[in-house]
């Protein structure tokens, strides 16, 4: 039953399920988040969906990738109608697409990296197939057309095919062909998101209140297509106020979307999204926007499980609905869900440890290779202890039918005790010539195996709970690349002190500053994103769609 004890500020407050990085959330589960997330007050929710459902004659489209089938999205549907639930598709229709950039059968569509080619006629007939299905499945007449981060749009095949051209008038001329295609599905309210819009005349930024966006390129806008502001960083209030003047400037009735931080690792971000949702709300207030949404973006692998951010969804849609007083949201917190919002916040603890920032060293010390020691430089000698402080307290919780959240997390912090400074000390052991301590080493390397394991069997749980079994195939070779890569050195460990190899390569290079020496701000302890990056130094990333055509 829907909170009524509280009566919402705003017209619309969603959320938005990323369904598009490896994690396709089970409809059954999709389902369950609706119930949940109606309960405390929210009103909507979006599927962001790149490539990950059915659309008609593109049998490549999501193909592998768990995406949903019509059916599927009715059912969604359907359920969210009942409850009074407005379910809004978030598509992409310019970039974004990255997945489909590896058949063949798309290679016609593709300027350049992973943005469509404008200006053809079959990208069209490809985004008609998209809001056909959208049309069909959802009731809701509204959707997000996306148009974000498009940055080599025009660049490409396009320029090739056309020359130079204002890239502004260019983006302008695919929203105006892409919201005609809309309208003609029946939507009447269009968003779309805006930082193109900003970065094409700002040097690349978005976050520019006085970008010199032309009148000629405000006039282009339809009137139905709105402008959906996002924004997960800021601190105070005044920062968001300005983005919101800013963007009501290009066209009024601004959408925000705010940030629920379930996409830098296996951990959430609780406490900095709440922090930097307080005064994105009071903006919202005092500038009269009526819809929000608050993003739970799942980049690069959809590790984090979605109900892990709990804290901060429940703290946002009291505080949307005017409470402010934290003892009143902790205290309705651990009434609903039976667990203390406090002991619920320590799942932050394995990503941020001391620090509220977006830092991840659960994933990327989890990933750095113990030889490499890539990220070795961000370490600052307390690891070891402060990942065994943080899995005895994440042992210590009672999670109900969160348990396995706990039991996630716990797992992890087990591994970093030992994984997060063992690359560190193995070059030291090595360095000095000290076979005794190597030898101590190598012994740590056989402890971590079964604590690897049993994070495996965790996060394995936790996937097959909430979402399709498609996806997961990433997270086998992450993991068990970790796996395999911890028996690996340790047998070469074993080899050298037992004399059958002379020396041990990649210990024999010095480790240097990750940061290059040119942003010691981010050391220690930072924020990384890449898997690809954080396991070799061998990765370099392609523009797929130009460079293979």
């Amino acid at each position: 039953m829907q909170n009524t004890r509280h009566k919402l500020q705003f017209r619309r407050l969603g959320t938005m399920l990323d369904c598009s990085r490896n994690s396709v959330m089970k409809p059954e589960e999709v389902c369950r988040w609706a119930d949940e997330t109606r309960a405390i007050g929210y009103n909507t929710l979006t599927l962001y969906l790149e490539d990950t459902y059915e659309i008609e004659g593109q049998p490549y489209f999501g193909y592998g990738r768990g995406r949903y089938s019509r059916d599927e999205l009715k059912m969604i549907d359907r359920h969210c109608r009942e409850i009074g639930m407005e379910l809004i598709p978030y598509i992409e229709t310019l970039g974004h697409l990255p997945c489909i950039t590896r058949w063949r059968a798309f290679r016609p569509y593709i300027d350049v990296d992973d943005v469509l080619l404008i200006d053809d006629d079959r990208t069209y007939e490809l985004i008609d197939a998209m809001l056909t299905t959208c049309a069909e499945c959802f009731t809701s007449r509204v959707i997000n057309i996306g148009m974000d981060e498009a940055y080599l749009m025009g660049r490409g095949k396009y320029h090739d095919q056309h020359g130079d051209r204002n890239r502004t008038e260019l983006f302008m001329h695919h929203v105006q062909r892409v919201t005609a295609l809309a309208e003609k599905h029946g939507f009447k309210t269009i968003l779309l998101w805006p930082d193109m819009l900003f970065s094409l005349v700002s040097n690349g930024k978005y976050y520019v209140p006085d970008a010199p966006i032309d009148k000629s390129a405000r006039e282009m806008i339809p009137e139905n297509v709105f402008l959906h502001y996002a924004d997960y960083h800021g601190l105070d209030q005044e920062h968001y106020e300005a983005m919101i003047d800013a963007h009501a400037r290009v066209k009024p009735e601004v959408w925000f979307g705010g940030g629920l931080w379930t996409w830098y690792g296996l951990a959430p971000h609780n406490r900095w999204s709440i922090e930097t949702t307080h005064p994105a709300l009071a903006a919202c207030r005092s500038r009269g926007v009526q819809d929000v949404v608050m993003t739970m973006w799942g980049d690069d692998g959809g590790e984090c499980s979605r109900w892990s951010i709990l804290p901060s969804l429940y703290d946002t849609a009291m505080r949307a609905c005017g409470v402010t007083d934290e003892a009143e949201i902790k205290q309705g917190f651990e009434a609903r869900y039976g667990i203390s919002f406090d002991d619920f916040m320590l799942l932050d603890l394995p990503g941020t440890g001391n620090s509220y920032k977006t830092s991840n060293p659960d994933k990327y010390l989890l990933y750095n290779d113990p030889f490499l020691g890539l990220y070795d430089s961000t370490l600052t000698g307390t690891e070891a202890q402060d990942y065994k402080a943080v899995a005895e307290k994440l042992e210590r919780v009672d999670g109900g039918k969160f348990q396995p959240l706990f039991d996630t997390l716990a797992a992890l912090s087990r591994v970093l005790e030992i994984k997060a400074d063992l690359g560190q000390r193995t070059r030291a052991a090595y360095s000095a010539g000290d076979k005794k301590a190597l030898a101590a080493v190598a012994e740590d390397y056989g402890a971590l195996l079964p604590r690897l394991e049993k994070l495996y069997a965790a996060v394995r749980a936790q996937w097959m709970a909430e979402n399709k079994q498609q996806g997961f195939e990433v997270q086998d070779l992450r993991l068990g690349g970790v796996i395999r890569r911890v028996e690996s050195c340790r047998q070469t460990l074993l080899d050298y002190l037992a004399g059958r190899l002379e020396r041990i390569d990649p210990l024999e290079e010095p480790t240097l500053d990750l940061t290059c020496g040119t942003g010691k701000e981010h050391t220690p302890v930072g924020s990384y994103w890449k898997w690809q990056r954080m396991v070799t130094a061998g990765y370099t990333e392609m523009a797929p769609g130009y460079n293979e055509r």
